[in-house]
């Protein structure tokens, strides 16, 4: 690069020289009557300027081929060798004019170059006194030697100032030279220094973007400064709408949080909040912030977090699961016990009935006896379904079949009212499945009279089936969406808990059935819901192999 802007520079250096001898020209012009042919002086000057626009407009070719830089450097030279005959030789005041075209070669063509061009000089200057005192020894002009000695310094003079500027050139070529050589050698540790910043800058910006927790760096009044890619996907803010906002505004803090965030000094702050997304997504974010030094100085803060909404979420199944689990064996056992003296006292009291004579009155209450007998012993039945499910050989089942079959029930169940209208979305081709067929009415049919419970003053309930992938894996997705009351999202958590009920007369094990089958299967439900327009459960079922949870488990 420095021999780039050297071969730039030359031709304005030309011009330089080209001017001083125009100056000097005029000046000896100036000075009175000579013999020194000034119009040759001038000529001299013009030459230089010619030269270098040539050199400027050249400058594309001269890149290409670099000895054209001595060729210009040697004429730079032999101009300087005439201006100095031309003024006197051993006697010119311009002889340090030679130090020029020195200096330009040690800047472009380094130490060689320029003890090329202190040699070429030293040699034009030699030959320049020679010749001069060889033509004064041989004119014939009256007084002889003595007019000689008068018109030029004396021969060992004339050694000793050749001799002291060949020195002189050769100690400028050699310390311009050296000097060259180590500004080059900076100039390239420079230029590796910044490819290596400019690589490392490059790759820490990558590292940064690929990063999968969202980063933020804000300054001490925690306005953003930075916003990463993974941070804007988290949150669905762009990056340029984020720079500048208040960190506190942008992640939703409570004002507890705000509170810690404001005496934030060299201790890391970790906490978990509430957001909501650009697009309206409630999710769960882990929050980490810790105090940074800044590049151009002062403090400032970095953010990390992650959305952390899934992983909660399975915390959550899995430490019901291990709840249920536990009170479902004891539960189940319990269940069982009262079961049994449940069917002798009902058998009991319908022999009774039969066989006393009974008022009407006492009639009454044997009935609702045996009433209650029936329902409680309904509501142990599906405990026991939910606690123990009956576990038969799964088969290959068309998943969009089973929906209409299911849908036509439930036309004619007692949730369904005249206001209630039921649509199936199913795909033309069949939609295998292997899985139990019997359960997997029964997860549709619970779905679906749920969702005709919502719907008190009646509604559209619809019934779907599609295929996508999840996680690079085929699914079954089965959609059950009603127009009801919805669900407000504070409940969603806990409505697949047993015994958790927000119908009147509802047992609370529908949902509770449905999700401890789909768990079973490997699959997944989520469930969406915005409050007095309605609420859609989703279900993903592996494509193949439902039947078996640990290879084909979904997160």
């Amino acid at each position: 690069m420095q021999a780039r802007l050297s071969q730039s520079a030359l031709p304005a250096a030309r011009v330089v020289v080209g001017t001083l001898l125009l100056g000097s020209a005029a000046l000896v012009a100036a000075s009175g009557p000579g013999g020194v042919p000034v119009g040759l002086l001038f000529g001299l000057a013009g030459l230089t300027y010619g030269v270098s626009l040539a050199a400027f407009l050249a400058r594309a070719l001269v890149v290409r081929r670099p000895w054209l830089l001595d060729v210009q450097l040697w004429s730079d030279a032999l101009v300087v060798t005439a201006f100095v005959h031309l003024t006197g030789g051993i006697t010119s005041y311009f002889t340090t004019l030679y130090v020029l075209p020195i200096i330009a070669a040690s800047t472009i063509r380094f130490r060689g170059g320029a003890l090329r061009v202190a040699g070429w000089s030293a040699v034009l200057y030699a030959l320049v006194v020679l010749g001069q005192y060889a033509r004064a020894a041989g004119y014939d002009l009256p007084g002889g030697a003595a007019q000689v000695e008068a018109a030029l310094p004396g021969v060992r003079f004339a050694q000793v100032a050749v001799a002291t500027n060949l020195l002189g050139f050769i100690a400028v070529a050699l310390l311009a030279g050296s000097l060259a050589e180590r500004l080059r050698a900076a100039d390239a540790r420079l230029d590796r220094a910044s490819h290596q910043i400019k690589d490392l800058r490059a790759f820490t910006e990558v590292i940064v973007d690929s990063l999968p927790s969202g980063l933020v760096t804000t300054d001490m009044a925690h306005r953003v400064l930075t916003f990463n890619r993974a941070a804007a996907t988290i949150t669905g803010i762009a990056p340029e709408r984020a720079l500048d906002q208040a960190a506190a505004d942008l992640f939703q803090l409570s004002d507890a949080v705000r509170e810690d965030l404001a005496r934030l000094d060299g201790r890391v702050l970790r906490t978990e909040v509430p957001f909501v997304t650009a697009s309206g997504r409630h999710i769960e974010v882990g929050l980490s912030a810790s105090v940074i030094g800044l590049p151009e100085g002062g403090r400032g803060c970095l953010f990390t977090f992650q959305d952390i909404t899934d992983i909660r979420r399975r915390e959550r199944n899995a430490r019901r699961q291990e709840r249920l689990a536990a009170l479902g064996e004891m539960a189940a056992g319990i269940a069982h016990e009262i079961r049994n003296p449940l069917a002798s006292m009902s058998g009991s009291i319908q022999v009774l009935r039969q066989e006393l004579p009974l008022g009407q009155d006492h009639a009454q209450l044997f009935d609702i006896v045996l009433r209650e007998s029936e329902r409680l012993d309904d509501t142990i039945g599906s405990f026991l379904a939910y606690a123990r499910p009956q576990r038969l050989p799964p088969v290959t089942v068309d998943v969009g079949r089973a929906a209409h079959d299911v849908a036509a029930m439930l036309g004619g169940a007692a949730e369904c009212g005249p206001h209630h209208r039921i649509e199936v979305d199913v795909p033309t081709s069949p939609v295998p499945c292997e899985i139990d067929e019997r359960q997997l009415r029964q997860v549709l049919w619970n779905l679906g009279t749920n969702g005709l419970r919502a719907m008190t003053d009646g509604g559209t309930l619809r019934l779907g089936v599609g295929t996508g992938e999840a996680d690079a894996r085929p699914v079954i997705v089965l959609t059950v969406a009603d127009t009801g009351r919805g669900i407000p999202s504070q409940d969603l958590d806990g409505i697949f808990q047993p015994f958790r009920s927000s119908f009147p007369r509802g047992m609370g094990l529908g949902l509770a059935v449905v999700h401890r089958l789909v768990t079973e299967w490997g699959g997944a439900i989520q469930v969406t819901s915005d409050v007095g327009r309605g609420t859609t459960m989703e279900v993903r079922l592996p494509a193949r192999g439902a039947g078996t949870q640990d290879a084909t488990a979904m997160p």
